[in-house]
C-alpha cells in the first residue's frame, strides 16, 4: 500500500488556495530541493522580465529534480517561492502560475517578496521539500 501525505486545511483560519500544514508518514525519505532557478540548459536566466514565464519555467526545472528522486509534484510537501519585487502584483503573477502548474496539489507554501535572487535578472526561484517512500531494504 502507497503510504500518502496528507494536507491539513483549517475551517477557523481563512479560506486560502493552499494547505496550512502536511503531515507526511513514517517510512518516508525526506528530500530537500535546492531552488528551482529558470535557468535553460546552458545555465542562462530564461523570460528576462516576465514573471509569469520564469514562475513556469522553475517549476518545469523543479519537476525534473523531483523526477531524478523518484519523486513527482504530489510528492512535495513544503515550497517556498521567492520573487525579486517591491510589488504585491508581481507576487501574485508568480504565484498564480505556480498553483496552474502544481493543479489540485495544494502544499503549504511561502511567497516571499525579495530585493535580488543569485542570477542576473532572476525573478522567481522555488524551493521545496517532498517525501518518497523508504525504498532500501532492510539488512
Amino acid at each position: 500500500m502507497k503510504k500518502k501525505i496528507s494536507f491539513i486545511h483549517s475551517s477557523k483560519l481563512a479560506a486560502v488556495d493552499y494547505a496550512y500544514a502536511s503531515r507526511v508518514p513514517s517510512g518516508m525519505n525526506m528530500l530537500y530541493f535546492a531552488g528551482a532557478c529558470p535557468l535553460d540548459k546552458d545555465g542562462k536566466v530564461t523570460g528576462i522580465g516576465d514573471y509569469a514565464f520564469q514562475a513556469k519555467t522553475c517549476v518545469d526545472n523543479l519537476k525534473v529534480a523531483l523526477k531524478e528522486c523518484g519523486a513527482t509534484v504530489e510528492d512535495m510537501v513544503y515550497t517556498r517561492v521567492l520573487v525579486a519585487t517591491q510589488n504585491r502584483s508581481d507576487l501574485v503573477t508568480a504565484w498564480e502560475a505556480i498553483r496552474k502548474e502544481f493543479g489540485d496539489h495544494d502544499v503549504p507554501s511561502t511567497l516571499s517578496g525579495v530585493t535580488v535572487l543569485g542570477y542576473p535578472d532572476q525573478l522567481v526561484e522555488i524551493e521545496a521539500v517532498a517525501a518518497v517512500e523508504d525504498q532500501t531494504e532492510e539488512q
